[in-house]
């Protein structure tokens, strides 16, 4: 088998987990079909592997204050400088995301912020700390998002 891949029991595992991530290992136990103690060590050896990286809580921009998203492209303005900037940018708590990409550009970061004058003061900010210039879309809606891969 790859290792990269996972056993029938592990998938089952990760997808249920990824479902609800609050899942007891009692509920998970019941739901695969082994014992507690068996999926209690099969959870901890996934987390060791690296498959489950963490658990977390996903908040709602709107509800937090936040209600504005953007995703923001950036492009060097010296194609020769060191490619570092992710870590110019980690200060920057409204980065919710950092993305390496292909294209025209080298970057894309997902934003939440409160207002266009937040969204304002992020881009000169990150432009900034960077040494970038950026491309911005605004998100109008999110149908679904942060969905776990299908395994």
């Amino acid at each position: 088998m790859n290792p990269t891949q996972l056993e029938p029991l592990d998938q089952a595992i990760a997808r249920e987990l990824a479902a609800n991530g609050r899942c007891s290992f009692t509920d998970l136990a019941e739901k695969v079909g082994l014992s507690v103690s068996a999926v209690h060590q099969r959870v901890r050896r996934l987390e060791q592997r690296g498959v489950i990286r963490g658990y977390a809580a996903r908040l709602d921009g709107e509800q937090i204050g936040l209600p504005l998203t953007a995703l923001i492209s950036l492009t060097p303005n010296d194609p020769g400088a060191p490619d570092d900037y992710p870590q110019r940018l980690e200060h920057i708590t409204e980065i919710e995301s950092c993305y390496s990409v292909a294209g025209d550009e080298s970057y894309i970061l997902l934003v939440r912020v409160a207002s266009p004058l937040g969204l304002e003061d992020l881009l000169r900010r990150i432009r900034e700390s960077a040494k970038v210039s950026t491309r911005t879309t605004v998100v109008l809606s999110t149908p679904f998002e942060g969905r776990s891969p299908t395994l």
